[in-house]
């Protein structure tokens, strides 16, 4: 098919991130070094998100005409929406590369190599922002998936990066085989894999056939694995833990925020929310994710494992908003999101100026951080305002992700869901106070793990400040942020 120029305009984004890994590929085959490596990819990732966010911002402002949204062959459908969350995504891989030149620093080994593995993830995080196709949503879900078992296994001398790595590999593999089973079983009755073709298939055979919805049914357990909720979220623990801190920091944020922005898209576009039978499932796996999520985070003496545990909980929030639906609901997933991503990158981003790849692990224990204000005290309010965050404290931007979702519940009258969510909410509180009671304990004794001195003047550091002044920024004052958000949810239906 030709392309006309607004496709090819639409198309940018994908480009010139699909170009990120090529242009790390052929720095490192003319010269392995660091800085330099990790700068081009990172340089190129930039002019993406800059992209993105012009497209986006552009017209609200009224400096470019309109030009989204755009179907590009029948699986790509670049819209506000596909943009909004392209752009999410970049903005938290760079994130992620800035924490992981940090962190690397000190590797004994190749560094290099993964920058190439995170720009190929953060390639298949963008295809799936815009897929509008099963066949898209796969192709972005597997370029995504593939890179994070090697990340996750990255330091190879590390058992237990090594054992994470398989575990997720494995796992994640039998995932990857329900989706397509189920992706196989819908094709087998309707003929279609367009998400829009799909809803309108369903709706002329009056709801589809009882294979067909074993094939929905499958393609949720795939994507549940993907995004750590109850049932399929044992494997979450052990992964977080054994990953190098800035690749949990990645795997918690951008792996998840584009499955679920698939989600979003194929239960909207797919017609699905018109199965009542499938609602009840799903209020059942977010209640129960809420629950089991917030009760096992109790009893963790790691951080990682703790935040883990807390990841599961927060997806369970986000399926409230999914399940009730309503004008309200998109606008409520981009809030939340966007506020989940800044504060868990806040966190690990932490964990990650805490630790170093040469020791024998990072600094993921609770008590690692005892006294940690005494010694650092400007790192300690980082952690500090992440906590609060992710409590859903008012001022920070927790707490805005956390109105949209009771306000969506209320809207729609979802009163077991809402118990859920206070309740979920008040063990919460429990956890990530005790952090944070930790944090300012007298240490007795000089502690092994430690920020170095000038962490603040290091492009790491200054990311991590910046990170805890937008969570602030998010919490006070969240108009424009909710503009922007608007403005991508007005594009899916």
């Amino acid at each position: 098919m030709n392309f006309t120029e607004a496709q090819w305009l639409a198309l940018l984004p994908l480009l010139i991130t699909g170009a990120s890994p090529i242009v790390v590929m052929a720095a490192i085959s003319v010269k392995r070094h660091h800085w330099w490596n990790a700068t081009l990819g990172v340089s190129v990732l930039n002019i993406a998100l800059l992209v993105c966010a012009a497209f986006l911002l552009g017209p609200m402002v009224g400096l470019l005409p309109p030009f989204v949204p755009q179907q590009i062959t029948p699986l790509l459908l670049v819209d506000g929406y596909a943009l909004f969350y392209m752009s999410l995504i970049l903005a938290t891989t760079l994130a992620t590369g800035t924490l992981l030149h940090a962190y690397m620093e000190g590797y004994q080994g190749n560094k290099e190599e993964i920058y190439l593995l995170l720009t190929i993830s953060a390639l298949g995080g963008v295809v799936m922002a815009c897929a509008s196709h099963m066949a898209s949503f796969f192709i972005g879900l597997e370029l995504m998936s593939v890179p994070l078992y090697a990340m996750v296994a990255y330091p190879h001398k590390s058992r237990i990066s090594l054992e994470g790595g398989i575990k997720y590999l494995v796992l994640s593999a039998v995932a990857s085989a329900f989706l397509l089973f189920g992706m196989a079983l819908i094709y087998s009755q309707s003929g279609v894999l367009s998400f829009a073709q799909l809803a309108a298939w369903a709706s002329a055979t009056g709801g589809g056939t009882v294979i067909a919805l074993t094939g929905v049914a499958m393609i949720f357990a795939g994507v549940g694995f993907k995004l750590s909720v109850v049932p399929f979220h044992l494997w979450t623990p052990d992964v977080y833990e054994g990953a190098p801190a800035p690749v949990t920091g990645f795997l918690a944020t951008a792996s998840k925020t584009a499955v679920f922005a698939v989600l979003l898209r194929f239960f909207v576009d797919g017609g699905l929310y018109r199965y009542v039978g499938l609602t009840d499932v799903l209020t059942i796996i977010a209640i129960a994710s809420i629950i089991v999520g917030n009760v096992l985070a109790l009893f963790q003496g790691n951080i990682k494992r703790m935040l883990a545990y807390s990841s599961i909980a927060h997806f369970g929030y986000l399926l409230v908003a999914l399940i009730a639906g309503g004008p309200l609901a998109i606008e409520a997933v981009g809030v939340y999101l966007l506020t989940y991503v800044v504060t868990t990158l806040s966190a690990f981003g932490v964990v990650t100026l805490m630790s170093s790849p040469f020791g024998e692990r990072d600094a993921a224990q609770i008590y690692d951080y005892r006294g940690l204000f005494w010694r650092r005290p400007f790192l300690t309010s980082i952690l500090t305002v992440a906590m609060l965050s992710l409590a859903g404290i008012p001022l920070t931007a927790g707490f805005i992700g956390k109105f949209y979702i009771i306000a969506t519940g209320v809207n729609q009258h979802q009163w077991l869901l809402l118990a859920a969510v206070v309740a979920g909410s008040a063990i919460g509180l429990y956890y990530y106070l005790r952090v944070m009671i930790t944090l300012y304990l007298l240490d007795p004794q000089r502690r092994r793990f430690s920020a170095p001195l000038h962490w603040a003047q290091q492009a790491g550091g200054v990311m991590v400040l910046g990170l805890m002044l937008l969570m602030l920024l998010l919490g006070i004052y969240p108009e424009p942020f909710i503009q922007v958000i608007k403005a991508g949810a007005l594009s899916i239906h």
